[in-house]
Parts: structure tokens; C-alpha cells; sequence
């Protein structure tokens, strides 16, 4: 048994700091939104002008997507020795600067054509992005978990959630229209160019932002420390485990195909710049709406029933796609499940980790929880990668045939995997149907907030992880 406060050791702050970091964190959140619909909503796009081939696009996320928690581990253990803001400004601000060195590209490209080092910096440099943004991300989901009390997670996150997704879809409209500008130029590298500008200041305006919050010193003694063997080990005998493996191997089966579908509307489809960004922001769009419903929902059932409904419209997803190329129906199809799904399993898996992990073990628990997830993606692009370019079918589309094994693995990993998973918190009984929700509906849409049972309890086995 974990003593409950024996290997973690805080300076609490008082409620007026705490309120005002999370009005920073809402500014901060926006300005890293911006980032990332101005930048990271067009990495593939610019592989692909960069003429990158269908294994290296599916290396760019398999890469980023292992070597980025493997930063975490770092990460983790770096907030033993130093504060904790000055750990998320640094990796913050590194990150922005590799936006720098990614523009940097494009006039090379410009100038030089293509070459055989292009892709390969560009690779490294996208890497570097995810190694620096994971490498604060422990210290970050601690401190937060120390600003948000338990009874406004839900709706706190929720609103934020929604705040920062209006900029980055902002942002992502204005790259759209920028890059179709360029493009009927006949220079669209100088629109990504721009956008990659754009993220930068964004992502070191964030990194101002994070040197305004308040943020306690904590101290740790040795025995909170477990290492990641030792959580594998254990992972499939307790609760917190199994969700961690089933989240990875969620993240696995979706990125067999994940990194593809932007390839699929780019370069297959032929998209413009316009629909190509149409289509994307839309399931962002339906996430914004549907995150607050999301958010009382959790209040009332719980986040593993969120996640439940949310991982049961995910395994639809790739099908979806299969029916129609029309961009109209992708909009109102599957990225209006896409928005609906996602919203829930995301905000229900994020609640769910601050829910199931004690307090001194938040931050090393999420970068393991970060490395298998970490996993799940590298195993899946790589294998999404090898599967489009090297494939030999005639009898489908070859992005289309990812889907379709994305799907079915996606069905498999909920099918046998989801039932193992434990709610962690006293909530109302599940509905046996989840299409008796739809009664309830008008009252998770309603503004007042529904409350439910918020009596809170840790299973056993959560705290026996060492």
C-alpha cells in the first residue's frame, strides 16, 4: 500500500493563485492552439510538397509519436531536480524554435529542389517538436492536477478544451486560405512558410504565458519511484494498467491509419487547400460542441462509460470513410462521428488518469501511460507506412485498404479490451444500451450543470503500483 503522503510533498497554493493559473492556462492553452492549427494541422501537407513518399510520411508520426514519450520518462524524473515552470518554459520554448528550423526547409526546398537530405531534416526536426513538447509534459499534467480541484475537472477542462479549439480552428481557416493563395501562385512553400512562422510566435507566446503561473515546489522521496518495468509487469493485473493498455492499443490501431488520411484527401482526392481544411476542422468543430454535453455527462455516469460510448463510435470511423470520397459526406458523416467520438474518449481518458492515480505518482504514471501510447502509435504508422508503399492490391484504393484493417483492429482491441476497465468513481449505473442515453440529451445540453454521485474512491489495486 502507497502511505498517502509520504513520498510526495507539496507547497500548497492559496485559492487566488490557483484561479489565476488557470485563467494563464486558458491564455497559454490558446496560444499553443494557435500552433497547432497554423503549424502541426500542416506538416503532412508540407511533407508531401516537400515530395516525401508514403513511408517516410508514416515514419514523420510513427518516430515523433515513440521518441516523444521516451521524453517523458526524462521528463519525469527531470521534476525531482528542478522546478517544475522552469522545466515547461524550457521545453516550450524549444519546441516553438523547431518551427524555425522546419521554415528553414522550405527555402532550402525553394532553392535547391528536392533533395535526399530534405526529408530526413524535416523528419528530425518534426521528431525534436514532439521530444520537447513531451519532455514538459509531466510536469505540466502535474501542476495542473494541483490547480483543478476534483468537483470542476470535468467542466474546467471541458471549457478549455473548447476555448483553445476555437483558436486552433481559427488559425487553421487562416492557413487554408493562405496556402490556397499561395498555391493558385504557384508558390505555396511561402504559405507554409508563413504558417510555420505563425506557430512559432504562437508556441513563444505560450512559453510567456507558462512564466506567469503559479506553481508550487514539490519534493519527493525515494520511494514514489517505480520503473517502467516494473509498471508493465504489474499493468495487467490492476485497474490503472489496463486502461493504459488499452488506450495504447487503441492509438495503435488508429494509426494504422491516422497519419494517411491527410495524404488520402491531399494527394489521391485532390483537395484544395480549402476543402482540405474543411474537412479537417469540421470534426474539430463538432468536438467544441458536443465537449460541454461530454462534461456533464462525466459528472453524472462517469468517464468510463464516456469512454465506453466514445471508443464504440472511434471503431466506426474508417468505415465511414470506405461509402464516399464526397467532401460534403465526409464532413457530416464520419467527421461529425469523428468530432462526437473523440470528444468523449479523449476528455474521458484525461479525467480518468487524474481519477486513478495518487497524487505523488501522477507525473511518472503519465509518462509511462505516454510511452505506451508512444508504442501504439510507432507500431501503427510504421505499420500503416509499410502497408501503402509497399502493397501490391488491385482491388481497392491502397489508403482505403488501411482503413479498412484500422477499423477491424480498432473493433477487436474494444471488443476483448474495454471490458477489464473499472469506473474509479461512485456514479449513477451505466444504461445497458447507449442509445437510451438520447433521452437524457436535452439535459447534458441544458446550462445548468447535472449533478451526479461525486463520492470519490481509488481501487486498491491503483495504489499498489510500484
Amino acid at each position: 500500500m502507497v502511505k498517502k503522503n509520504s513520498s510526495y510533498k507539496i507547497e500548497k497554493l492559496n485559492d487566488y493563485q490557483k484561479a489565476k493559473t488557470r485563467k494563464y492556462s486558458i491564455v497559454e492553452g490558446s496560444s499553443a492552439a494557435v500552433m497547432t492549427g497554423a503549424g502541426d494541422s500542416y506538416v503532412t501537407p508540407y511533407a508531401v510538397e516537400l515530395k516525401a513518399n508514403n513511408g517516410e510520411i508514416g515514419l514523420l508520426t510513427s518516430l515523433a509519436g515513440l521518441l516523444g514519450p521516451i521524453a517523458q520518462l526524462f521528463g519525469s524524473k527531470a521534476i525531482e531536480r528542478y522546478h517544475r515552470k522552469k522545466l515547461i518554459t524550457l521545453a516550450v520554448s524549444l519546441q516553438a524554435t523547431t518551427w524555425l528550423v522546419m521554415l528553414v526547409l522550405g527555402f532550402i526546398f525553394l532553392k535547391q529542389g528536392q533533395t535526399s537530405y530534405l526529408i530526413p531534416l524535416l523528419i528530425l526536426s518534426y521528431v525534436l517538436f514532439a521530444v520537447f513538447g513531451s519532455f514538459g509534459n509531466p510536469a505540466w499534467f502535474s501542476l495542473m492536477g494541483d490547480i483543478v480541484p476534483e468537483h470542476m475537472r470535468s467542466k474546467y477542462f471541458s471549457n478549455r478544451s473548447k476555448i483553445t479549439g476555437t483558436f486552433s480552428i481559427t488559425a487553421t481557416i487562416f492557413g487554408a486560405i493562405l496556402l490556397y493563395y499561395f498555391r493558385e501562385q504557384g508558390i505555396i512553400i511561402y504559405g507554409f512558410i508563413v504558417l510555420f512562422a505563425i506557430a512559432a510566435v504562437g508556441r513563444y507566446i505560450s512559453a510567456y504565458f507558462f512564466t506567469k503561473h503559479y506553481v508550487s515546489k514539490i519534493k519527493f522521496d525515494k520511494d514514489y519511484y517505480f520503473s517502467f518495468w516494473q509498471f508493465i509487469k504489474k499493468a495487467p493485473f490492476n485497474n490503472f494498467g489496463k486502461f493504459a493498455i488499452f488506450v495504447a492499443l487503441i492509438h495503435l490501431s488508429v494509426n494504422i491509419a491516422g497519419p494517411f488520411f491527410s495524404v488520402y484527401m491531399w494527394k489521391d482526392l485532390g483537395f484544395n487547400p480549402i476543402w482540405f481544411m474543411i474537412v479537417n476542422i469540421s470534426a474539430s468543430i463538432f468536438t467544441i460542441i458536443f465537449l460541454p454535453m461530454w462534461g456533464k455527462f462525466a459528472t453524472k455516469y462517469g468517464n468510463r462509460e464516456m469512454m465506453r460510448i466514445g471508443s464504440i463510435l472511434i471503431v466506426t470511423l474508417p468505415f465511414w470513410w470506405l461509402i464516399s470520397s464526397n467532401p460534403i459526406f465526409l464532413i457530416v458523416v464520419p467527421q461529425l462521428v469523428s468530432g462526437i467520438g473523440w470528444a468523449a474518449f479523449n476528455l474521458g481518458a484525461s479525467n480518468f488518469i487524474y481519477d486513478a492515480v495518487t497524487v505523488q505518482r501522477r507525473a511518472i504514471c503519465v509518462a509511462y501511460y505516454s510511452l505506451l501510447n508512444g508504442i501504439g502509435v510507432f507500431l501503427g504508422a510504421s505499420l500503416g507506412g509499410l502497408i501503402t508503399q509497399f502493397a501490391q492490391i488491385n482491388f481497392m484504393n491502397i489508403f482505403l485498404f488501411v482503413f479498412l484493417i484500422s477499423g477491424i483492429a480498432r473493433g477487436i482491441v474494444v471488443l476483448i479490451m474495454f471490458k477489464k476497465i473499472h469506473e474509479v468513481k461512485n456514479v449513477a449505473p451505466p444504461k445497458e444500451n447507449m442509445f437510451f442515453y438520447l433521452r437524457e440529451f436535452k439535459h447534458f445540453i441544458d446550462s445548468k450543470p447535472i449533478h451526479g454521485h461525486m463520492g470519490r474512491k481509488r481501487l486498491q489495486d491503483v495504489k499498489i503500483i510500484k
